[in-house]
């Protein structure tokens, strides 16, 4: 167990701090302008990813038969649909959105990224399907390599363009590469079908996910938008690269729990007193995913800023205690998310995420009247915070799970979360010992730890629950 679980976050990891990697190269490289230009990228294919995204690769983990090759070619064949039906849809959108965030003049560079829709169409299902039997390599494989090859081409493409086209054309390179690795790591040959079945099939499992995705995009980048539009380019850079500061070990640790309950969850979704301790213990790993985060921030945030951006991000710095704090509260609803995903209750996350979404008018109002991006984190703050008390409830509503035992590890987890947004008010004062805060933060951490009975009893165990079937 705990070496799936190391391969699985150290994969992760890696792959997600190459990415890191890049992108703080290219903000030291860069002007904060174009930096600002480049992480409109980003929201441009949320733009697509949202209005395609079907969870297509979660029900080949989720559903009994999905080691079968003919349900595998034709999520493949519907995978493959979608994304065309996405590039064309990114084509015909990139002069509005350019026109929106008021850059037009690089409408082009929207309409070169609906390429990556397409590239991600290619995608070999094997790297999925493998998950199932806990075989996590090939995954991995298809993060780390494109993502360490296009890290290399940061010095060459700033050498050539000097400014948001090195952010534009690395990440060219890097889809590119992960479709072609994906078929590289592959054991099954790459198959195609274009089955009704199946594509109704995809659709009743993924309409849910398409929803919650379109608010996954409101979540994830209104804010973005609302800064970009109203506060500027250059406040746009500052407040993207705390998100990506904050954000990449979010999705590291997301993704490696999600990867590593999920089949688990699967698996067990009919011995419901498995199921339940499964995810007891998916929702405290949760808790101390976020914590982590933000303790980490607490601890290091302001030198490591220093250190990895230089003078002229200076002023993320007394934003990131309340960025972690946002991103922490993201990933508290990861552990409730899978388990629903396990039972099929797609429409879980949807429900929870259309909480945080009601938050972005008052964010655009503080954004018109106040021009606080302070203040916009914090609106943001509330609405997450809403949203994950409507996770708890929905989990133990619809999957029938008492979370009686989550009372204990909850109440410390939010002691934490307190202390630090005390420890982030307190910190721009004159004279506040700044180390023993954080040293006293850290200290409520360690403690919230022994309440997380359900999670160290899993580990103890050391008891993995697997898919049974034909490989």
């Amino acid at each position: 167990m705990f070496r799936t679980a190391v391969l699985i976050l150290s994969g992760n990891a890696f792959g997600s701090l190459l990415l890191l990697a890049r992108n703080l190269a290219i903000a030291r490289l860069i002007s904060i302008e174009d930096y600002g230009i480049a992480t409109t990228f980003a929201i441009s294919m949320a733009v697509v990813e949202m209005a395609s995204g079907l969870g297509l690769q979660q029900l080949i983990i989720q559903d009994k038969t999905g080691d079968d090759p003919r349900l595998q070619a034709g999520l493949q064949g519907f995978n493959l649909l979608r994304s065309l039906l996405s590039g064309g849809a990114l084509f015909l959108l990139a002069h509005p959105i350019a026109r929106f965030l008021g850059i037009s003049e690089i409408a082009w560079a929207y309409q070169l990224l609906a390429l990556i829709p397409i590239l991600k169409g290619f995608e070999h299902f094997d790297i999925y399907r493998l998950n199932r039997k806990m075989q996590f390599r090939p995954l991995i494989l298809t993060k780390i390599i494109p993502a360490l090859l296009s890290v290399l081409c940061v010095w060459p493409l700033y050498r050539a363009f000097g400014d948001y086209r090195v952010m534009l054309y690395a990440v060219l390179i890097q889809w590119a590469l992960v479709a072609i690795t994906s078929h590289l790591v592959a054991e099954r040959r790459y198959q195609l079908s274009f089955g009704r079945a199946v594509m109704l099939r995809g659709l009743r499992f993924g309409w849910p996910l398409l929803i919650n995705n379109i608010l996954m995009f409101a979540v994830f980048q209104g804010d973005k938008l609302i800064v970009g539009r109203e506060l500027g380019m250059e406040t746009l850079a500052i407040f993207a690269m705390g998100v990506t500061l904050t954000l990449t070990p979010t999705l590291v640790l997301g993704s490696t729990e999600q990867q590593f309950y999920l089949p688990q969850l699967s698996a067990a979704a009919n011995d419901q007193k498995r199921f339940s301790h499964l995810t007891q213990s998916a929702m405290q790993t949760s808790l101390i995913s976020g914590l982590v985060l933000v303790v980490a921030v607490v601890l290091l945030g302001a030198p490591l800023t220093r250190l990895l951006l230089g003078a002229k991000f200076e002023t993320l710095i007394p934003l990131l205690p309340w960025l972690a704090i946002l991103q922490a509260l993201r990933t508290f609803k990861i552990g409730a998310t899978t388990a629903a995903l396990a039972k099929t209750h797609t429409s879980n996350p949807m429900i929870a995420n259309s909480i945080r979404v009601l938050m972005l008018p008052v964010g655009w109002y503080v954004a018109t009247h106040s021009g606080s991006l302070l203040q916009i984190i914090w609106v943001a703050i509330f609405g997450e915070f809403c949203a994950y008390v409507v996770s708890l409830f929905l989990v133990s509503y619809r999957l029938r799970l008492n979370t009686h035992a989550m009372l204990l590890p909850l109440l410390a987890a939010f002691i934490v979360i307190l202390a630090s947004a005390g420890h982030a008010v307190a910190s721009l004062s004159e004279g506040y010992p700044v180390i023993w805060g954080a040293l006293a933060v850290a200290g409520l951490f360690l403690m919230s730890l022994a309440t997380m009975k359900e999670l160290l009893s899993y580990i103890a165990g050391r008891i993995q629950t697997k898919h049974q079937g034909r490989a």
